[in-house]
């Protein structure tokens, strides 16, 4: 048996954004903390990331879909959640706690479970101008959720990727757990 302290591991929720092809950035930083890294992808998300890459970069496969009853849990449990990047339609499905996804069922369980969670949206100022979603980020901060101050892109730009700061998740969880912090 091994006396070596429990590697924490963090899920990194990928959504269909411009900027998701990226998300080897966050995984970096996170395993150069010392971190675990599984990736759970939105099913849309999914067509985004190079899986290949990304499934030898973790070292796991990423997850999109439910596990059928008796398959074994590909992933360890997390002990943090990082978001990045959160589209539109996952932050205010996720706020009002639907659960259609695989990705946004982790997310509305992390709450009962009192899991750290960290959100980097992703969105443009079109979107971001509906009340929906500023109510729908307020509601995550009510409940824990660590939420990103990036300011959304002007609509139909693709923009903004370069302000996309992929370690500020890492930087939000920080106080909240051991590691990085």
């Amino acid at each position: 048996m091994s006396d070596s302290p429990k590697r924490p591991f963090l899920y990194v929720v990928v959504c269909a954004a411009g900027v998701a092809p990226d998300v080897g950035t966050l995984i970096s930083a996170a395993q150069d903390l010392g971190w675990g890294v599984g990736v759970v992808a939105t099913p849309l998300g999914l067509g985004f990331i190079d899986q290949e890459a990304v499934e030898g970069q973790t070292g796991y496969p990423i997850r999109s879909a439910w596990r059928k009853p008796g398959d074994v849990r590909p992933l360890p449990p997390a002990d943090a959640i990082a978001v990045a990047p959160a589209t539109y339609n996952t932050i205010n499905k996720w706020a009002a706690g639907i659960s259609d996804t695989l990705a946004l069922g982790i997310l509305c369980e992390a709450y009962g479970m009192g899991i750290p969670t960290a959100v980097l949206p992703y969105v443009n100022s079109a979107m971001a101008a509906h009340p929906a979603y500023g109510e729908s980020l307020a509601r995550l901060r009510t409940m824990g959720v660590l939420v990103s101050d990036y300011e959304p892109h002007p609509p139909k730009s693709g923009g903004g990727a370069d302000r996309f700061r992929w370690e500020e998740a890492l930087e939000l969880l920080a106080p909240r757990l051991a590691v990085g912090g």
